[in-house]
């Protein structure tokens, strides 16, 4: 009896202890409040053929390429973290997901760029992910996908590619980021994706610091979703690129078309959540090649040359 007593004190104290270390860290960071997405799309009314894509929030996105329904870093919840006692200890967030995850159902394909709480998500991805959906992973994560039961799950090293039955190709590019959920997962692995279907290609940089995507631009994708946020103070860039860097990566690219992602959802850094968006316009040499719509814009192009049109359908 004794002896679980001491248990649940020790857990307890840890709890605490966690909290305040959170709450001391992030006491100058910003406090935005609370808003709904700016649209919501209608995936419902989406056709069989062409590219659809529609930015939920985060780096959750809905693709949709010839009929085949794609989610990246699914992530809906409220707030996201370590789960401890019934209580989640992490960023809660600030804008409302463009979507329900029932409405992006049925998904075909989930990508999972990596690991962390704000990538990887289990009551997302408990609502997102049927017996007819495919998982691609990070090498060292399938483990995490198995409780979802979803009908295959790839598990890829960068470099490593895998041809799905849908008819997508989906290759692992190398991202300068860590992957570990928890201190102990040193094994981990943490990746973007080029995702290719018929005449299309579409890069997802998942979550990076500066790293070099020349060797992307063989794979001559129309759109990029790229990561412009969480930089501040100066060793975050470690680990996530600032919009300038970000821009640098899409010329890399040579993709007619950048989604900016990873930003005005979560606060995870300490620079002003509309700062990301802001620096990233400043620096652009071409604003129509970025797509800035808010949350829930959805974009679309019936043919590959179609995408330079910035046809929205919300």
């Amino acid at each position: 009896m004794w002896i679980i007593i001491g248990i649940a004190c020790f857990i307890l104290l840890i709890v605490c202890v966690f909290y305040i270390l959170y709450r001391r860290t992030t006491s100058t960071w910003p406090k935005p409040e609370r808003r709904p997405a700016g649209r919501r799309p209608q995936p419902e009314h989406w056709g069989a053929e062409g590219l659809y894509a529609t930015w939920i929030g985060h780096s959750t996105v809905l693709m949709q390429i010839d009929g085949i329904r794609i989610l990246t870093d699914p992530v809906f919840s409220r707030r996201v973290g370590v789960r401890i006692l019934g209580l989640t200890f992490g960023p809660k967030r600030h804008v409302d997901p463009a979507l329900e995850p029932s409405a992006c159902t049925p998904v075909d394909v989930v990508l999972l760029s990596h690991a962390h709480m704000d990538h990887l998500d289990h009551p997302s991805l408990r609502k997102v992910i049927s017996p007819k959906t495919v998982v691609v992973t990070a090498e060292g994560t399938s483990w995490l996908v198995r409780r979802h039961h979803p009908l295959r799950i790839h598990e890829l090293a960068p470099s490593e590619s895998v041809v799905l039955e849908c008819g997508l190709e989906i290759k692992a590019q190398a991202v300068k980021h860590w992957g570990s959920r928890y201190p102990w997962n040193q094994h981990m692995g943490y990746q973007g994706y080029v995702i290719r279907r018929h005449a299309w290609s579409v890069f997802f940089a998942g979550d990076t610091a500066r790293t070099d995507f020349t060797s992307v631009r063989k794979f001559e994708p129309q759109l990029a979703l790229i990561p412009i946020g969480a930089y501040a103070p100066y060793p975050f860039e470690n680990a996530h690129c600032t919009p300038e860097q970000a821009w640098d990566m899409f010329v890399e690219t040579q993709a007619q078309r950048l989604l900016p992602i990873h930003h005005d959802t979560f606060v995870l850094s300490q620079e002003p959540v509309d700062e990301p968006m802001r620096r990233l316009l400043a620096i652009a040499s071409s604003r129509e090649q970025v797509w800035d719509g808010p949350h829930g814009t959805t974009y679309y192009a019936r043919r590959p040359i179609d995408i330079q049109e910035n046809q929205t359908i919300n």
